[in-house]
């Protein structure tokens, strides 16, 4: 199942072309977030999902998505955390934020997300040079092409553990993939 808090979002179409089931949850609809996250958590437990990956989602989730799904739930970070996570690092703002404290590397991060906001258990991570005259949208664009290889590899390896069941999916080592 796709699920999107926007309708102009490349994986509709690709869950549309290959038959998925999809659907938009837009702020608007919903009273408030809480009530859009609960929203988001049941649609996932209705469709019986073993695990939800957050790729390019800039909310943060609520507990009432926790209280309508407790399947594991990961999410992709363009950092190397936890260094430049937490409330505000989203897009630019974390190459930025990488860039002013002059950090030799950055990357990317998955890991398990928890109602702390970027501070789940990491599963794996990849390391990009910071170079000299990097601005935030030359890493941004060198650390997302090593999150797509991440998350593919990271998928694969999360499939092979599937088979095996979830239980350890929060105690499992993180794998650097540098």
């Amino acid at each position: 199942m796709v699920l999107s808090n926007r309708r102009d979002v490349r994986a509709l179409e690709v869950a549309e072309r290959h038959g998925l089931e999809h659907r938009v949850l837009d702020r608007s609809s919903f009273a408030d977030g809480p009530a859009r996250d609960a929203a988001i958590g049941e649609a996932f437990r209705a469709a019986r999902c073993d695990l939800v990956l957050l790729a390019g989602y800039d909310q943060v989730l609520r507990p009432t998505y926790f209280a309508a799904f407790d399947g594991p739930t990961i999410n992709i970070h363009p950092s190397l955390l936890p260094r430049h996570g937490g409330s505000g690092m989203m897009g630019m703002a974390v190459h930025a934020s990488v860039l002013a404290a002059k950090d030799a590397q950055s990357g990317a991060s998955i890991h398990l997300v928890t109602q702390d906001l970027d501070a789940g258990p990491l599963l794996a991570q990849a390391r990009v040079p910071v170079l000299p005259g990097d601005d935030p949208e030359t890493l941004a664009q060198r650390v997302l092409a090593v999150e797509h290889r991440l998350l593919v590899d990271t998928l694969a390896d999360l499939a092979d553990q599937a088979a095996e069941g979830w239980a350890d999916l929060a105690s499992a080592s993180m794998t650097d993939r540098s």
